[in-house]
């Protein structure tokens, strides 16, 4: 199976390589050139640009996909997308890998507002899955950069979810929109209930989505996989006003809660009688203006104010223990932006900005005799009362020089982190205030070949500061115990890219190679002869250098206007360089094929869905209770979709593994699903 891909990569590249000659003999159209414009971004750059001018790999999942697979859930949206990997601990999570890095060293964002905070923890996280998928327009995945862009933590890349909008309207109008989707084996019920208002100057978008999620069935011989059931509720609003011609007012509100979210491999492989989040919850308002300027330093100004609220409880009991536990970690995090866009000329313009996020820590732990019911307060999984300031300044710069064009920026990020911990244990972390600074830079050179493809390399500096997470941390994560740590320093990578594009009316491909260097990673590190409870004892120490090496490509082809292909693949390697073994958890080699057929009012897709074996462990790999012994076996999937869009209904419907495969994701904690068929119905008035 390997070698079937491995040779249709080396095809892919040979038919790539004649692409420069071919495009010399096409003479560029209108259609073509407009086709381009289309295709536009702005993680990248923080601002709108033109995907073929981008000198960074960049991922989309566009407002249609997302309309037409209806996505269980948002970190499944990003499944074969290129240069990304999911991986799921468990039925209610799903943690993005980009160019093989995860959890707090990936950074998040929602519409542009900062969505890691300082309790994000090293490895993977279900943090993603708290954005409703029925709430989102379109997802970007900058590949390789960010730091300079938006800050700490985008070591692997920057994944950017767009909510939905509003929008406006020459005369008064309201629109109903109904969407409810079921599955079989009562995997699924999902109702969503959204109401939008337009006029000349307001628009107001809200809606509320109730979902019920039963245990997933896995595929061939696996059968049920209980308990991994969950419900989830959510809401979220949107308005928008134009207060002035130039200017434009956002407020937004969103709410998520998932109820009873069970952690499968814990209940299956390590003796719990239950291990639920419940629940997990997620609040987050923001407002937003943005003011077109009249003068060339001040083109456009955005100022983005937030406030943002977590809680999560974990409730849990392993049998034959007298005991049962609660744990709580609440999060609040204001963050303020301002961003100035500013036209020097036609060929130069600046993103420059300062930005300010403050998190403040509240957690505890219950602990409740069975017999008794006599509870007893204990230190959380982290210090109550602890806190994170994290302030930076950024200028990034684009300019045109003939077919070339420069991106180049730098960022300054200072942090006060606060960690006050007065509790009494056999690991006392002790009160800490530690301030670590960052100066990181990015520069990126594109050529224009022609006016449908182009060349770029690009070498991009990335850091992650110690959070409250890596300092603070103790009690049960995984399958370890872990106690704090707290003279870390910053976590660094060294990004070099070369990459390839070319977009046509009918053809958009693109092709990167990437290297990276990371020096003083946070890893944890096991000390020996300590165990708590039959678990070994872990600390978070600087103690690893690595480096990563792969190659990402995508090809797409709209053989006619009815029917097309879409692909991609990525590689990553990833080597311990201190240690002299691999990088924990490096995703194989893996995949998407997508044929498209739509004609009038009838769409059709087919879907294949693969990834290679994974045999090169780290000695964690090898420890974590998730991953078969001897490494993850690959699989392949094949999914099919079909629609029918008739005026005010939309029926769309799924087959998901129709093969009914066996097969679980790299380093999940539960086997993806199996045969199953899925239904929805869209009404729109």
């Amino acid at each position: 199976m390997r070698y079937r891909y491995i040779k249709s990569i080396v095809l892919f590249i040979c038919i790539i390589s004649r692409f420069s000659a071919l495009a010399q003999q096409i003479e560029p159209t209108m259609q073509d050139s407009a086709n381009n414009l289309q295709e536009v971004v702005i993680t990248a750059t923080r601002k709108l640009t033109n995907k073929l001018a981008i000198p960074y790999a960049v991922s989309t999942v566009t407002k249609k996909e997302i309309a037409q697979f209806q996505f269980r859930t948002t970190p499944e949206a990003l499944m074969g997308t290129t240069g990304v990997f999911i991986q799921k601990t468990n039925h209610g999570g799903g943690s993005p890998f980009v160019r093989g890095l995860t959890g707090n060293q990936t950074l998040l964002l929602i519409d542009g507002v900062r969505f890691n905070n300082s309790t994000f923890r090293f490895g993977p996280n279900q943090y993603l899955n708290t954005i409703d998928a029925y709430t989102v327009n379109s997802i970007e995945v900058a590949r390789g950069t960010g730091s300079v862009q938006y800050g700490s933590d985008a070591l692997g890349g920057v994944i950017q979810v767009f909510t939905k909008e509003p929008s406006f309207n020459a005369t008064k109008a309201f629109h109903v929109e109904a969407i409810g989707k079921a599955m079989s084996a009562d995997m699924e019920y999902t109702g969503r209930a959204a109401l939008q208002y337009q006029s000349k100057k307001l628009a107001i978008l809200a809606g509320v989505t109730n979902r019920k999620f039963g245990n997933l069935v896995g595929g061939d011989t696996t059968g049920l996989q209980s308990p991994s059931g969950y419900k989830e509720q959510s809401f979220d609003v949107k308005l928008k006003w134009k207060i002035a011609d130039r200017s434009t007012l956002t407020l937004s509100h969103q709410f998520m809660q998932q109820q009873n979210v069970p952690l499968y491999h814990r209940v299956q492989l390590e003796n719990f009688a239950y291990y639920f989040f419940a629940p997990q919850q997620r609040q987050m308002s923001f407002a937003k203006v943005e003011i077109i300027g009249n003068n060339k330093l001040l083109n456009k100004v955005t100022f983005i104010g937030s406030l943002q609220q977590s809680f999560e409880r974990r409730t849990y009991q392993k049998n034959g223990n007298a005991n049962k536990f609660s744990e709580e970690d609440r999060v609040k995090t204001a963050g303020l932006t301002a961003d100035v866009l500013s036209v020097f000329s036609t060929n130069w313009t600046a993103n420059s900005g300062i930005e300010y996020y403050h998190d403040k820590v509240k957690s505890n732990k219950q602990q409740t005799a069975i017999a008794t019911n006599t509870m007893r307060t204990q230190r959380g999984l982290y210090p109550n009362n602890a806190s994170s300031g994290n302030f930076s300044l950024y200028s990034l710069h684009h300019v045109k020089i003939m077919r070339f064009e420069v991106e180049a920026g730098l960022r300054y990020n200072s942090f006060v982190v606060t960690v006050p911990d007065t509790v009494t244990t056999t690991f006392k972390l002790g009160d800490v205030k530690v301030k670590p600074a960052s100066l990181v830079a990015n520069a990126a050179l594109l050529y224009r070949i022609n006016a449908q493809q182009a060349v770029y390399t690009s070498y991009s500096t990335g850091y992650r500061t110690p959070n409250i997470d890596d300092m603070g941390t103790l009690g049960l994560v995984d399958f370890r115990y872990e106690i704090p740590a707290y003279d870390l320093k910053p976590e660094k990578t060294y990004n070099t890219e070369l990459g390839y594009r070319f977009s046509s009316k009918k053809i958009r491909a693109s092709v990167a190679v990437f290297y990276m260097q990371l020096s003083n990673l946070i890893t944890r590190v096991q000390v020996a002869g300590e165990q708590v409870g039959g678990y070994n004892v872990y600390t978070k120490m600087n103690s690893q250098q690595s480096y990563l090496r792969g190659a990402e490509f995508s090809f797409d082809y709209d053989f006619s206007t009815s029917f097309s292909l879409k692909s991609g693949a990525s590689y990553a390697y990833g080597q311990n360089t201190s240690r002299n073994e691999p990088m924990r958890r490096i995703p194989p080699f893996n995949g998407r094929i997508l044929l498209d057929y739509h004609k009038s009012k009838w769409q059709a897709s087919v879907e294949h869905l693969f990834a290679g074996r994974q045999g090169r462990l780290a000695k964690g790999d090898i420890d974590d209770n998730r991953i078969a012994k001897g490494g993850t076996a690959g699989w392949d999937i094949i999914n099919l979709y079909g629609g029918l869009l008739a005026g005010n209904y939309t029926i769309r419907m799924g087959l998901q593994n129709l093969l009914d495969k066996d097969y679980r994701t790299h380093g999940s904690g539960i086997n993806g699903m199996g045969r199953s068929g899925w239904l929805a119905v869209q009404i729109n008035l």
